[in-house]
């Protein structure tokens, strides 16, 4: 599995693990839904956890990516200096500069 699917799959885990709530209505899913939509239980299942993990990244005013690297980081400065990376070769990738980047979201270009 590659690096990021695995700290995707751990953020998963963990924003689960801190959502007793969530857990026990994804257990009850009805498997009759998932069929309806050519789902196996387990695939109906995972689409409806990763629906609501983007909708509390939305939320929070981030992308479900920096969700996903915030829930995984060792602290909040290592998610800042990771959540700068990305950005930052997101800017360059787009040809934008980095101040024109910043002013376009919501980032503390500071370490």
């Amino acid at each position: 599995m590659p690096a990021d699917a695995l700290h995707h799959e751990i953020a998963l885990e963990r924003f689960l693990a801190a959502r007793p709530e969530l857990r026990e209505a994804l257990d009850k899913l009805n498997p009759l839904e998932a069929q309806a939509k050519g789902e196996t239980p387990e695939q109906y299942r995972n689409e409806r956890l990763h629906e609501a993990f983007e909708a509390e990244a939305e939320h929070l005013g981030l992308f479900a990516w920096e969700l996903s690297l915030q829930l995984t980081a060792a602290s909040p400065e290592e998610f800042h200096a990771q959540r700068l990376e990305v950005h930052r070769e997101v800017a360059e990738m787009a040809g934008m500069p980095w101040d024109e980047y910043c002013a376009l979201h919501p980032l503390d270009p500071q370490p």
